[in-house]
């Protein structure tokens, strides 16, 4: 029998953009300084920036930087940087949320070519967080389909986390897109018979299966670490753990300079921070992957669990975007806009599967 659908309306809270801010991570005063810097951010990694933001101010490039911060869905976070919501630096959960800002001129198109690894300073792989001891027995992708296992992920309309959790039991089942039909048939039943809590983001997936929604949550391996680290001032019935599939995702957040900054060289200035062995280990130590070489060596220990197939966007994309160059002035589509294209625009395979709500 179908499970009902209900959309959990949590509201994450949200710093001003404006200047002004008295937000404090840590218990520091991050707003006070000659320059100001507006971040808006998706809603996951506000424990990451709450102590990359002091660091960064605690440098001679920073010191006399102040910080106003806005978290929430990341589709939603880019909407309102593209309504001109005052913005500095953006940093989302998927590309298409920068690109959308590179449409309205917001961006430059060339946003990936001004820092490091594609501009993407940190990242994460989907993850399984489960109940302590494993009640439900959960390993791996297939088990989320047993009777009864209500599995708890965001809606990709307004969550990049959501198409991340999404695209790492299709990758598995379609074989990075090869078998389109597999990957399709697993989502549907995951989606129809499965899911029955589905929250704006990341973040409030996360605070539903807190409070107790759910056997499963599809996340980032940051949140889950989060969560994990919770154990020690948690009741028994409260605690968790996580499974990290031996097929998953990788996932990428990037980042970008707004063309429209009051403060670009402050922006830049804390950009190129984010790539410093510095902020790095502090990423890491928060529970993010890290993306300097160096760094990822250095702290592979913070990160268990064995990966034997990490499938990547353009792995996928140059498997979806075959066939499209008609569409798309004699090229075909690669990467996230073959991606969307196929799976998440208006028209895309899993949308249409969310809005029939796994009716196919």
């Amino acid at each position: 029998m179908s499970v009902v659908l209900v959309v959990l309306l949590g509201i994450v809270g949200l710093t001003a953009c404006g200047g002004g801010s008295t937000d404090q991570p840590g218990g520091v005063d991050i707003s006070s300084g000659a320059r100001h810097v507006n971040l808006v951010a998706y809603a996951t990694p506000k424990p990451g920036f709450d102590v990359v933001i002091p660091a960064f101010r605690s440098t001679p490039e920073g010191h006399d930087i102040g910080f106003s911060q806005s978290y929430g869905p990341s589709g939603d976070q880019s909407r309102k940087v593209a309504r001109r919501v005052p913005a500095d630096v953006v940093n989302f959960s998927v590309e298409p949320d920068i690109t959308r800002l590179v449409t309205e001129g917001i961006v430059d198109a060339d946003w990936q070519a001004q820092a490091p690894n594609n501009s993407t300073p940190f990242g994460s792989v989907v993850v399984l967080v489960v109940r302590k001891g494993n009640p439900k027995d959960i390993h791996g992708w297939d088990d989320l389909l047993k009777p009864g296992v209500q599995v708890v992920t965001p809606n990709p309309g307004s969550s990049g986390s959501a198409k991340w959790n999404l695209l790492a039991p299709y990758a598995v089942k379609s074989d990075g897109g090869h078998d389109n039909q597999a990957g399709l048939d697993y989502i549907a039943e995951l989606i129809r018979d499965h899911v029955s809590v589905i929250p704006k983001s990341g973040r409030e997936a996360t605070t539903a299966f807190e409070q107790g929604q759910g056997d499963v949550l599809i996340s980032y391996e940051n949140e889950a670490i989060m969560l994990e680290r919770a154990n020690a001032d948690a009741t028994a019935e409260d605690q968790v753990e996580y499974i990290v599939p031996r097929q998953t995702f990788k996932i990428e957040n990037p980042v970008a300079v707004v063309n429209t900054s009051t403060q670009p060289a402050a922006a830049r200035a804390f950009v190129e921070f984010l790539f410093t062995d510095r902020a790095q280990r502090l990423w890491a130590e928060e529970g993010f992957r890290p993306v300097v070489p160096s760094v990822v060596a250095s702290t592979a220990a913070l990160f268990p669990g064995r990966i034997d197939t990490l499938w990547t966007i353009d792995e996928l994309g140059a498997i979806l975007g075959r066939g499209t160059a008609a569409q798309n002035d004699g090229t075909d589509l690669t990467g996230w806009p073959a991606v969307d294209n196929a799976l998440f625009g208006s028209d895309g395979a899993i949308t249409e599967i969310y809005d029939s709500r796994g009716r196919r």
